[in-house]
């Protein structure tokens, strides 16, 4: 479920189109969202959908407004939205087009295990959108050619921007996390590019701080090219992305957990490391000095 956009947000109808995702119930279900304006609201029973497409032809749409943790009419205008009569002809499309797939019991799972399950289920997800690494390849390239690299993560994603930038400075030469927001942030931004600086990775994740986007507007109109990892297609960042990757994050606990994205940035990482041609050597003398000075406990 990649995204490939341009400045404009029309063009929705582009989302993961070039990616050539397998075909599974959440292709299928992004690729009917596709060439649609949708609210924030109708993102958000989007998104809800794409996360559990196996169970949706099944459900109610006052289960699905539940699910979704939006009211019952929204699900309904919801369907209009994608030009069905109503929420009916909306579910008995999915399921003429959208064959069951097996779903796991977790019914005699209590609220933790559930957890685990479905982060469990976020990374499958991952793994079938990472079927075209074209996506990644190109985001690595990106990166890679950035010379600074700005790391942009705030609140919750700093943790996220924070990793990233600590294994991208063992092979990219000059990092930058941008982790603190503020009025300064702009000017870290507007440093970068007097350096060089062609590019910009983001990590969005819930709940997603208007800041975030304001800065991402701010870096493409510098010049940057925006890369954006988001926890949907359909996040507020979106608009304001050149490419972007999405991990879903998981929602069963008091707090999301982010193991997908997590991944996700490290799987950049790996792209970012094939195109720089001295990413081995200096990951082999990081590790000879590492020796000489006692640094790790073996």
């Amino acid at each position: 479920m990649s995204v490939d956009r341009d400045t404009k947000v029309d063009r929705n109808t582009d989302v993961d189109r070039n990616t050539n995702v397998t075909d599974s119930s959440a292709a299928r279900l992004q690729a009917l969202f596709e060439g649609h304006r949708l609210t924030p609201t109708q993102r958000r029973i989007a998104h809800s959908m794409v996360r559990r497409a196996a169970d949706v032809p099944f459900l109610s749409s006052v289960e699905l407004a539940e699910l979704a943790g939006v009211s019952q009419p929204s699900v309904t205008r919801f369907a209009v939205a994608l030009g069905f009569d109503g929420y009916p002809a909306l579910r008995k499309h999915l399921r003429e087009v959208a064959p069951t797939e097996p779903v796991a019991d977790t019914a005699s799972y209590n609220e933790y295990q559930q957890a685990v399950e479905a982060e469990i289920e976020n990374l499958r997800h991952l793994a079938s959108v990472l079927a075209d690494p074209r996506p990644v390849e190109r985001a690595g390239r990106l990166l890679a050619a950035s010379r600074p690299l700005p790391v942009l993560g705030l609140r919750a994603a700093a943790s996220q921007a924070y990793g990233f930038s600590y294994f991208a400075a063992k092979v990219h030469p000059d990092v930058r996390l941008l982790h603190e927001g503020g009025t300064m942030l702009a000017d870290r931004i507007d440093a970068a590019v007097r350096a060089g600086a062609t590019a910009l990775l983001c990590f969005a994740l819930p709940r997603h701080p208007r800041e975030v986007v304001d800065a991402l507007s701010y870096a493409k109109e510098a010049g940057l090219t925006v890369v954006t990892v988001a926890d949907s297609a359909f996040a507020p960042v979106a608009k304001v992305s050149d490419l972007l990757l999405p991990a879903a994050v998981g929602t069963g606990l008091a707090f999301d957990t982010v193991c997908a994205p997590m991944l996700l940035g490290r799987v950049l990482l790996e792209a970012m490391c094939d195109d720089l041609p001295d990413a081995q050597a200096r990951l082999e003398e990081f590790d000879v000095r590492a020796a000489a000075r006692g640094l790790f406990v073996e």
